[in-house]
């Protein structure tokens, strides 16, 4: 298996080639676009960057935009036609196109190496007008900047930077809600959904009242038509909001529990690295830019008890926000010296909604696993690690248990019949580069190592594609994903038949290997100097596991 650094790795090109094609021809295109000049730039006259754009020109839409900063490479590119894929702009269906068309040579050279096994074609044309008229458009004088109140604006920035850099959307999903008690200025209690578990879009949605959450996503999740209903859906909430917009095209990652020291100095760079969009929804008003001095000053608060929240507890524990946890701060009133004065501290409680989060949990994920089911893990194996199902006699793995920087696990559990000497031994190689090798390594070391590797049965039911899915077994109970074999793949079937035949005629017992090399000369041949780790593990069948057979679902965006 050949995975270069510029190719999508195989799990992408499956899930993308089960969509549909469509007949239309999209155009590409990244353009320069001056600071100041367009919606999308930064204030500053130092900041530039590039904006990249997927147009279908049959339909004249856009399918997919982003701004990057100009140093950035040309993979942003195949990230945004991934979003417009799968994600497209205004609500359209997930599909791919039929070809592609680009102006510039060399993005044209390395859209053909990076789409080479998804089956588009790239093709060479000296205009664009889809994307020539939309970027017409974007030249046109910006609207005058809107600015927040003038009393509160820093103090605004100061707070929304602190919740940037705490990144509570590792941890909490939008449907993890958290309710955070004001009773001032005519706000009684907000209730928090964050954005951006998925990595698409970060945010803060703060509503008013808890009828107005719990029916847009009613209407989110039984809606036929997003591209038409949702827009109104999403007009008649009633809410505050923050979005960040990053500047860079980099993510933050949060602070370690226990040493969120937020300083100046941090502040500062967190302001530098995102740009804030504070706003109002309201059935009645629709989208509102502007903020009310008062909605200023309450945003205020809010986002400093919770930045004291975040602080106080650990966020990142399984199942946070489905336990009950409950803090109570005074928080300096923002107003104090404003027409809006009041007393010195305001009293704000912040809790956990345990049963409204399980409700909108279970409405999304479906109903929760039975206890007594293994979580599934889909991301210990690293992005374009080689994953090769093998046959080795005894005596080559003889070496493995023996060469003392080799990390070696005999059986956890002893199997009933010990493989002779002559034995033939089914072995699974995960190959990959040495600082991914260590980090699997000590991800199973962290859990006890490997006990089980099984291959359960598992079906797409928009496509019918049937599939085996290889798991590994930790002695904590956990399953980690290492691939998908297709049932209706030659190259996989024959593959699974060997292991299958070896497997029985070894008494189920097998191997497992981590090594390193995926990009050096013995990339997809590790020898003993490449091997990390060699495990003996036993297969197990679905049912030894409990695991039923598994059926793909498909998130919201």
């Amino acid at each position: 298996m050949h995975q270069s650094m510029h190719q999508l790795s195989p799990f992408t090109c499956r899930r993308l080639s089960q969509l549909p094609r469509l007949t239309s021809v999209w155009e590409c295109d990244r353009r320069s676009l001056a600071a100041g000049a367009h919606p999308f730039s930064d204030s500053s006259e130092s900041a530039q960057g590039d904006c990249i754009m997927w147009a279908d020109s049959l339909q004249g839409v856009v399918r997919g935009l982003s701004v990057v900063p100009q140093e950035t490479g040309h993979e942003a590119i195949v990230r945004t036609l991934i979003q417009a894929i799968e994600s497209p702009q205004g609500g359209g269906e997930p599909a791919r196109p039929r070809k592609v068309v680009v102006c510039d040579r060399e993005i044209q050279f390395f859209l053909r190496g990076a789409l080479q096994d998804l089956d588009i074609p790239v093709e060479h044309a000296p205009t664009l007008p889809v994307i020539d008229e939309v970027f017409q458009k974007l030249r046109a004088p910006a609207l005058p900047e809107i600015k927040l109140p003038e009393a509160f604006e820093a103090t605004l920035l100061e707070k929304a930077a602190l919740l940037w850099q705490a990144a509570p959307w590792e941890y909490l999903s939008e449907q993890e809600i958290l309710a955070i008690e004001l009773n001032r200025w005519e706000i009684n209690t907000l209730y928090l959904s964050v954005l951006g578990l998925a990595g698409m879009e970060y945010g803060l949605l703060f509503y008013r009242d808890l009828d107005s959450l719990k029916q847009f996503r009613h209407k989110l999740m039984n809606s036929e038509d997003l591209s038409e209903d949702m827009q109104q859906a999403f007009l008649e909430q009633n809410c505050l909001f923050i979005n960040f917009n990053p500047t860079d095209d980099v993510i933050p990652l949060p602070l370690p529990s226990g040493a969120m020291r937020i300083t100046p100095s941090n502040i500062a760079k967190a302001s530098r690295a995102v740009e804030y969009e504070f706003g109002s929804l309201h059935p009645l008003e629709g989208l509102r830019s502007q903020l009310a001095e008062e909605e200023a000053a309450s945003l205020i608060v809010v986002l400093e008890a919770l930045h004291r929240f975040f602080k106080k507890h650990d966020i990142s524990i399984e199942d946070f926000a489905l336990q009950n946890i409950t803090s109570r701060f005074r928080v300096p009133n923002p107003a104090a010296e404003t027409k809006l004065a009041g007393p010195i501290n305001i009293p704000v409680k912040v809790s956990t909604l345990p049963d409204v989060s399980a409700v909108f949990l279970e409405e999304t994920l479906g109903p929760p696993l039975p206890l007594d089911m293994a979580p599934l893990i889909d991301d210990s194996v690293p992005e374009g690690a080689l994953i090769m199902l093998g046959s080795h006699p005894n005596k080559t793995l003889e070496p493995l248990r023996e060469i003392e920087r080799i990390h070696y696990q005999s059986f956890l559990t002893p199997p009933e019949t010990l493989p002779s000497e002559r034995s033939q031994w089914p072995v699974l190689t995960i190959q990959t580069t040495r600082p991914k090798a260590k980090q699997l390594l000590q991800k199973i070391q962290q859990e006890g190592g490997i006990q089980s590797i099984c291959f359960n049965p598992g079906n797409d039911p928009m496509s019918g594609q049937i599939f085996q899915v290889g798991l590994l077994q930790t002695q904590a109970g956990n399953l980690h994903l290492f691939n998908e074999y297709e049932i209706n793949v030659a190259s996989d079937i024959r593959h699974l038949e060997k292991w299958a035949i070896g497997s029985a005629q070894n008494d189920h017992c097998c191997g497992c290997i981590i090594a390193t090399g995926a990009t050096g000369a013995q990339k997809g041949h590790p020898t003993i100097r490449e091997v990390v780790a060699f495990f003996e593990v036993q297969e197990k069948a679905p049912e030894e596991l409990g695991l039923a057979p598994l059926v793909m679902s498909y998130a919201l965006d």
